[in-house]
């Protein structure tokens, strides 16, 4: 379970009683070394030895897309909410790069209004930072998505500001095994927004892999 940006693994504690039953993984990103979506993949998959799979949520779900690359046929299915899978353009990037200026010169207190989610008060300057230079330099996985050929499940919702219902519709029509489900009057946060929905949705993926 891979946590959104900027909260941490508290975020799924709406997933508890969806996930009884099964050995979960809650991976706290911020304590990963670096600022590579690749590299905290990488850390993760050290000295792991069994299929999983992944599911995760903005930031998490592209940390989800680079353990299935990594673990070829040890990756049973993948479970995205919110998450895109083209790499940032120009004007994303541009943005990432606004977002780092002001957290280095103004602090947490001016960025959090533009931000995802307020920041728990634990986060940090830098790795707030390291976290947005993460996202902003991510690989397209787009073509990894054309050849991933175990359950790929998209969830956004209706409002979701940063995956629109289109490009989602177009990640999964590229899958060859996809499905997306569109949790009405949700945003970005669907776990939380929605919750009855989206973890019998969660169940039932996890029956299937």
């Amino acid at each position: 379970m891979l946590h959104a940006f900027p909260l941490g693994p508290e975020m799924w504690a709406p997933q508890r009683d969806a996930l009884e039953g099964h050995e979960v993984l809650l991976p706290n990103l911020y304590e990963l070394e670096g600022n590579s979506i690749d590299g905290w993949a990488e850390q993760i998959w050290d000295g792991f030895d069994d299929d999983f799979a992944a599911v995760g949520l903005s930031m998490g779900g592209y940390v989800a897309l680079a353990l299935a690359r990594l673990a070829g046929e040890r990756s049973r299915g993948l479970f995205l909410a919110g998450a895109r899978v083209g790499a940032d353009d120009a004007d994303r990037r541009a943005a990432r790069n606004g977002a780092i200026e002001t957290l280095r010169e103004q602090g947490i207190d001016a960025w959090a209004p533009s931000a995802p989610a307020p920041p728990p008060p634990e986060r940090t300057v830098e790795e707030l930072i390291r976290a947005t230079e993460a996202l902003r330099d991510r690989r397209d996985s787009s073509e990894f998505v054309r050849d991933y050929e175990r359950p790929l499940w998209v969830v956004v919702g209706s409002e979701d500001p940063f995956l629109p219902q289109d490009e989602a519709r177009e990640i999964i029509a590229s899958a060859p095994n996809g499905r997306l489900e569109v949790l009405e009057g949700a945003g970005h946060f669907t776990n939380v927004e929605r919750r009855n929905r989206f973890n019998e949705l969660l169940t039932e993926f996890l029956a299937t892999v």
